[in-house]
């Protein structure tokens, strides 16, 4: 078992942001859209426009916020889940988890006003909707349904299967195969093997699949190919995406906001209704390398960096809140209580990939991703997918695919036992983010649910 080293990462995370907005890869600009120009009203620089632009919520947005209150290709939410919200949280609690976690420096004013009873939440353009705080004389409610389970309302397990009657959706990030040119999440240096995250991803996925099955666990796979799940592709989005742009909108970059729409939005849609209405899991598992800024596609550069982070869903913005779906969804992780189950299973499977790894944290030094919890390792921050799952999400980030360490154990592949990198001997980069993650949920379940006793 490697331990991390002490020292935390001093750059920034821009690298993978860049490349899926054209900045600094292969994809030419999509900055000139109205939803960049939003982003831009939010941002100091170029460089956090670039962070912003990959969050999920800000992918599209519509510049007449006066007619259209929705995200790209969601619905208008409905408000009468509200109701079963009365009486879910104290006052001083529902201000700590708003302020703390989902909106901290009152990015949520302008829509939700607290008052000594209760907090009023904007429902429309002149709709709100009062939810009353429990008190002295109004108990505690168990607040809205929900199709998951903590780790504490799982019936008794074998102390061997920890896992056991637990449903666990694993979420292999991003795409792969013939799709990871256009997604931007490849590179090749001269006629090596080519790196390609959602390849990465998918292989991971399966070796952790047995893992957990041997430990208990029902596991379901969000995708099982390099085929996307959405049905849509980027001719179908083209009408949406076209209505999106403004300025000088011509071919080429109708056809870039076409394919945003189809991997970053459609495709995460796709997911999130395949985890909400069909598979309803106890938790989702999405699995991600990083990487940062490679410079030159034709001629990319390695650098010695490597670290990991996770992230669960919190760290809303003003501007976010501003969209009804957004906001609607960012209240039901609240009310559900989400952050409480979500937040140390991040925690516990970060300090889990640390120690197989030795990896060190990364440190986020924009202003929409918020350290949280116990650890240097975890981040709240608002992603579409760990806000569209409404379920907790581990969102792990491990490994910068672009550093030296692990552009070489790519090459490697796959195999049994060690092999030496940089004079140290380590099984595959596949196996050892497989064996973390699922070290970290035996750990997780091991401690956080009744386990029967052996005679």
């Amino acid at each position: 078992m490697r331990r991390p080293q002490p020292t935390e990462a001093k750059h920034r995370p821009f690298a993978k942001i860049k490349a899926a907005c054209g900045i600094a890869k292969i994809r030419p600009a999509f900055q000139r859209s109205s939803t960049a120009a939003f982003i831009g009203l939010c941002a100091g620089n170029s460089m956090l426009v670039s962070c912003l632009f990959w969050i999920g919520v800000n992918l599209g947005l519509h510049s007449d916020l006066a007619a259209q209150k929705v995200s790209p290709l969601a619905k208008a939410p409905s408000w009468d889940w509200l109701a079963s919200c009365a009486h879910t949280f104290k006052r001083s609690e529902f201000l700590q988890i708003l302020n703390e976690h989902y909106a901290p420096g009152d990015a949520g004013a302008a829509h939700l006003r607290v008052t000594d009873d209760s907090v009023r939440v904007r429902t429309g353009p002149d709709q709100w909707t009062e939810v009353p705080f429990a008190s002295e004389t109004t108990p505690q409610t168990p607040g809205p349904a929900r199709f998951w389970r903590k780790a504490s309302e799982l019936p008794a397990a074998p102390a061997s299967r920890p896992l056991e009657n637990l449903h666990i959706a694993i979420d292999p990030g991003h795409l792969g195969g013939d799709w990871a040119q256009m997604e931007a999440r490849y590179f090749q240096i001269g006629k090596t093997q080519p790196v390609m995250e959602g390849d990465l991803t998918l292989q991971v996925a399966r070796k952790l699949k047995p893992l957990l099955e041997a430990k208990g666990a029902r596991v379901s796979m969000l995708r099982s190919s390099d085929e996307p799940v959405t049905p849509e592709r980027p001719k179908s989005l083209r009408a949406a995406a076209t209505a999106d742009l403004s300025g000088n909108v011509n071919a080429d970059r109708i056809r870039l906001h076409s394919e945003l729409f189809f991997y970053r939005i459609s495709e995460i849609r796709a997911r999130a209704m395949a985890v909400n209405e069909r598979l309803k899991p106890d938790l989702v598992v999405c699995l991600h390398f990083n990487a940062e800024e490679w410079g030159n596609p034709e001629d990319p550069q390695l650098i010695p960096r490597n670290h990991l982070h996770a992230l669960v869903n919190g760290c809303y913005g003003a501007r976010e809140l501003e969209w009804d779906d957004v906001r609607a969804e960012m209240l039901e992780h609240l009310f559900a209580r989400t952050a409480e189950e979500a937040l140390p299973l991040n925690e516990t499977l970060a300090e889990a990939l640390a120690e197989v790894s030795g990896l060190p944290p990364f440190t986020y030094f924009s202003s929409n991703a918020k350290r949280i919890g116990e650890g240097p390792y975890v981040y709240a921050r608002n992603l579409l997918a760990n806000r569209l799952y409404k379920a907790p999400v581990v969102f792990l980030e491990p490994y910068v695919m672009n550093s030296s360490p692990v552009w070489k154990r790519v090459q490697m592949g796959d195999y049994r036992g060690l092999k030496s990198v940089d004079g140290e001997s380590v099984p595959s980069i596949l196996s050892e983010y497989a064996s973390g993650v699922a070290q970290g949920l035996v750990r997780y379940y091991s401690t956080r649910r009744e386990i029967k006793q052996t005679r």
